[in-house]
């Protein structure tokens, strides 16, 4: 195996891997300080923070030959026999050197930018730069214009990494942005008649090591040392982006593409990031409630706490008979799989079906790669696989429907949670219509709509934060993720609530139950056990039944 010496480190790379300087010193634990290179976009090594020794060791004498001067880490790749020095004098006193020519034009602004407490200029001079300033402070105007909708640009702070500039050419492919005038006049601007307005415009801010470019919709909304961070999956497509919900106090404040090479890289659309606002909207249906008019006729609710709706909810639907279930692909695997088990401990008979999977326009791939889905929910094929175990036909919502329509259903729970506001609602009245002779309808959903107006129990649902579980995207790869956020006082997670109609004591577990739906079943054997944080690969290709598990 090819060896790449990292400070006196010997490290082992793959035979035919493509790495850096940077790359390769990460192997052996060493971080090469860089401002301008980013692994998912084209090398210009501008900054020149990344400078290094390197040489190399002859492979029969073992001597080494080092290069005379420093080169830039970013762009000399390494091979066999490679020899990086990250920590010499001339290394330390050229990343001092480089920190000082950064801070002598910038404003020192840090407790009014938002990106102080992330912000690499400051990390990198406290850990590189001069013991002490050898310039005068200088007064600053702090120029601030707006690049797009959704992204200010803060004119004074930008040290022209040009990470931003090269996102939009490379990876968006729309180019809005652009670098103005020459030398010390440089500056980053949009075209003119061309805002930065396009589907993944909030990486711009993500990619931007210093506080220069700014998101409008968290800025000054929160010190990022209060925010607590944790991996997640969005809700909002069938990619499944990976994910970091920052929050705080149980709000949530902003969401951040999670690297994932499987799944979205370094990316997320616009639609993902800012696509959280729905978990505390006030519309929001915030408790179990159950019409008191037997007819459905009136419009009084009433609230049942929470240990009584196990046990009423179940008797409603028993005495009612003729069950059909729309199992959301908003649900998590462990979740759908524990509605189906509750369902056919009712009615042994239930009729299970996918529930309404939205889509919106078709599917929309960028230059770099990344794909933004037609399809607006995270787990159809999760969903799938979880009802091939009760029904190997899978049925759909568009059969629920006619099962429905047809009289065959004498009641019905129907799970939605999907986010509002949306181009249009879900369910339309005529649809819901066909729900309007049942017995007995429960419905789940995070917001009102025409179907909860006619339902008997109407149910909050939680959000994507809210949960925890497992999701299988578009392309089969299982991602588990944990509960970020508590939901809203009042609000069980739909886990919780069907764990305890199973008669589970003590926390909800959702490994325990993936680890159950594992062992019976062979397309979701694999994720028995620990799943990484990139997620495993199902590849479910065929659906096939193994029996129906016990839902006991």
């Amino acid at each position: 195996m090819p060896q790449v010496i990292v400070d006196g480190q010997e490290i082992e790379i793959g035979a035919h891997e493509r790495l850096n300087c940077i790359e390769a010193a990460r192997r052996a634990g060493k971080e090469i300080p860089h401002y301008c290179w980013h692994p998912g976009l084209s090398v210009v090594a501008s900054c020149r923070m990344c400078l290094i020794e390197t040489g190399q060791r002859d492979a029969a004498t073992g001597r080494i030959a080092m290069v005379p001067k420093l080169v830039p880490g970013c762009q000399t790749p390494v091979k066999d026999g490679t020899v990086i020095v990250t920590e010499s004098a001339l290394v330390k006193e050229s990343r001092a050197r480089v920190e000082e020519a950064l801070l002598i034009d910038h404003p020192i602004d840090c407790p009014i930018c938002d990106k102080a407490g992330e912000c690499l200029l400051q990390d990198y001079h406290f850990e590189h730069g001069q013991p002490q300033r050898r310039a005068d402070l200088q007064p600053f105007h702090s120029r601030r214009r707006d690049v797009g909708p959704t992204v200010t640009l803060f004119v004074d702070r930008c040290i022209m990494c040009t990470r931003c500039v090269r996102f939009t050419r490379e990876v968006s492919g729309t180019g809005e942005l652009m670098v103005t005038s020459r030398g010390a006049k440089e500056e980053i601007d949009s075209f003119p008649g061309f805002p930065l307005d396009n589907k993944l415009a909030g990486h711009v801010v993500d990619l931007c090591p210093v506080g220069a470019l700014g998101d409008r919709d968290f800025l000054y909304q929160q010190r990022v040392w209060f925010l607590k961070h944790e991996a997640n999956v969005c809700g909002g497509c069938a990619t499944g982006c990976s994910i970091i919900t920052e929050h705080n106090q149980d709000t949530v404040y902003r969401l951040k593409p999670r690297e994932n090479p499987h799944v979205n890289k370094w990316w997320m659309c616009d639609e993902g990031r800012y696509g959280w606002h729905h978990l505390h909207d006030p519309a929001r249906l915030l408790s179990a409630e159950r019409r008191t008019a037997p007819d459905r006729s009136g419009a009084a609710w009433q609230t049942i706490d929470w240990p009584e709706v196990v046990d009423r909810l179940r008797s409603d639907l028993a005495a009612a008979g003729g069950l059909a279930v729309a199992v959301s692909p908003m649900l998590t695997v462990e979740e759908a799989w524990m509605l189906c088990a509750v369902a056919r401990s009712i009615d042994p008979a239930a009729f299970l079906a996918v529930g309404h999977v939205p889509r919106q326009g078709s599917d929309e791939t960028f230059p770099g790669g990344f794909t933004i889905r037609a399809e607006k929910c995270p787990n159809r094929h999760g969903v799938e696989a979880v009802l091939a175990l009760f029904d190997p036909a899978v049925p759909g919502w568009d059969d629920l429907l006619a099962h429905v329509r047809g009289g065959r259903a004498r009641s019905a729970w129907v799970t939605a949670g999907y986010p509002a506001p949306w181009p249009a609602p879900w369910i339309d009245a005529d649809t819901a219509a066909a729900f309007a002779g049942l017995s007995c309808l429960v419905v789940q959903d995070l917001f009102p709509s025409a179907l909860s107006d006619q339902a008997t129990w109407r149910l909050p649902a939680v959000g994507f934060a809210e949960r925890a579980g497992t999701w299988v995207n578009a392309g089969h790869r299982a991602q588990c993720f944990e509960q970020a956020i508590r939901p809203p006082a009042g609000v069980w997670p739909e886990g919780r609530l069907l764990w305890n109609m199973l008669g589970r004591r003590g926390l909800y577990d959702p490994v325990a139950v993936r680890r159950q739906i594992a062992g019976a079943a062979a397309s979701l054997a694999a994720l028995d056990g620990d799943v990484p944080a990139t997620g495993i690969d199902l590849r479910i290709l065929q659906l096939a039944s193994n029996g129906t598990p016990s839902p006991a």
